[in-house]
């Protein structure tokens, strides 16, 4: 989740704490810190590879039927009066509308389903790349994204085992949360849809050396109609607009488990 520089590594910037957010012994310094952010960054650094290996040719932005690019327009993200979508495939949202606002929808749902915790599980894992993205696309990128997401080198680092599981009494937290969209671009059957959004990444618990830290990023999901929805077909993902952090006491770590527990994910849509 961090940008890359010209060697394509990854670089990320994130400002230093006191102590241990969860009321243990204080962190080793700004050495640990960078790590740790590091290794937060390697879940859609290795997405984001695979994405870019699997492009194909031409030009992402998709063009009106009259043959006008669609540019950016502002507008609020507002209601429009639409009741959100009451089907699911795989237990994400679908079904969406087929016009800008459905496309902006299934994108911050997709985003949400692609940036979750229950990615780190093979099996779900498959559940939701089959639903979420274009068929071809999902055969031609499952066997690559197994790899990225059970590398037990990766695994470590951020304190899982190698099935993708926390410590007993850790809770393991990957949550995206959607901030805004915006359509870019737009066709009757594409779609070009960035969604801003932070995300919480970590282990919670007692005794966690990976505590849950908040990140901001801006995706751009290409999307394509589909059998009657809007399904991904690539993505490309930058750093931020990030907001400058207020100075809040970090919650206990019973706190943040409780809350990632009790405090469930929202459909998204306008």
């Amino acid at each position: 989740m961090s940008p890359e520089d010209d060697t394509g590594r990854t670089r990320t910037r994130m400002p230093e704490r006191g102590g241990d957010p969860y009321g243990g012994a204080r962190r080793g310094g700004r050495s640990s810190s960078r790590s740790l952010v590091t290794v937060v960054g390697v879940v859609v650094l290795l997405i984001a590879a695979i994405a870019f290996a699997n492009r194909g040719g031409g030009d992402s932005a998709a063009e009106e039927g009259d043959g006008s690019v669609d540019s950016p327009k502002s507008a609020a993200t507002a209601p429009s009066g639409e009741k959100p979508v009451d089907t699911k495939a795989a237990g994400i949202p679908s079904g969406f509308a087929h016009d800008r606002q459905g496309a902006e929808s299934a994108a911050a749902n997709y985003a949400v389903a692609l940036g979750s915790a229950e990615m780190f599980n093979k099996d779900r894992r498959r559940e939701i790349v089959n639903a979420v993205y274009a068929p071809d696309a999902a055969a031609s990128r499952q066997a690559d994204l197994d790899r990225a997401y059970s590398d037990a080198e990766f695994l470590a680092n951020i304190g899982l085992d190698k099935s993708g599981q926390a410590p007993a009494g850790q809770t393991f937290v990957s949550r995206v949360i959607p901030v805004g969209t915006k359509v870019t671009a737009s066709s009757a059957s594409d779609a070009s849809v960035e969604v801003w959004y932070t995300s919480l990444f970590g282990l919670s618990g007692e005794g966690s050396t990976n505590p849950v830290i908040e990140s901001w990023y801006t995706t751009t999901y290409q999307l394509k109609w589909i059998n009657n929805d809007w399904k991904v077909t690539d993505f490309q993902q930058k750093d931020g607009p990030v907001p400058v952090g207020r100075d809040q006491k970090a919650s206990t770590a019973d706190d943040m488990t409780k809350a990632v527990e009790e405090y469930g994910g929202f459909t998204y849509a306008r």
